[in-house]
């Protein structure tokens, strides 16, 4: 989720014509991207949570695997409860706190945060759900999928 949401920042930046300075991408540390001279700093911000949504549909849609759909799930609930949370600290780093400061209305981050965390809830709770009970009934804690992407 991370990695997605934070290459959305570094593509909507490069399209918007911004220099990328630093890059974090470490799994063990909070990614982040800086850019310098951003001359569209609203498309570089939502850039990260968009295609941090996009990208993981977009390859669950083409594996169409039961595994590919919960990590998409996942990213969907994890952007939109991220920038609500981003909202909510007021953190100067954050990302909403930061589109506000680039001209973002709280109508626009509510129309992004609400149908992401909604829907995305929804989704990862039932794919929680159906893994823990195929896991459950198969009584090996594993979970696992059939080449055509149907559980075991």
């Amino acid at each position: 989720m991370t990695s997605t949401h934070e290459l959305g920042h570094v593509v909507g930046g490069w399209c918007g014509g911004a220099s990328l300075v630093d890059l974090e991408l470490s799994p063990w540390r909070l990614p982040y991207s800086i850019h310098s001279s951003d001359p569209h700093p609203l498309l570089t911000l939502w850039s990260g949570p968009v295609l941090g949504v996009v990208v993981p549909i977009v390859f669950a849609v083409a594996i169409r695997r039961n595994a590919t759909w919960f990590v998409a799930d996942f990213c969907l609930l994890a952007n939109g409860s991220y920038l609500a949370l981003a909202w909510l600290a007021g953190d100067p780093h954050l990302d909403t706190p930061r589109l506000f400061q680039s001209g973002a209305t709280t109508l626009s981050v509510a129309a992004y945060c609400i149908p992401t965390i909604c829907l995305g809830y929804v989704r990862f709770r039932n794919d929680c759900i159906f893994y823990l009970s195929s896991a459950a009934s198969r009584g090996d804690g594993n979970i696992s999928e059939t080449p055509d992407g149907e559980p075991d």
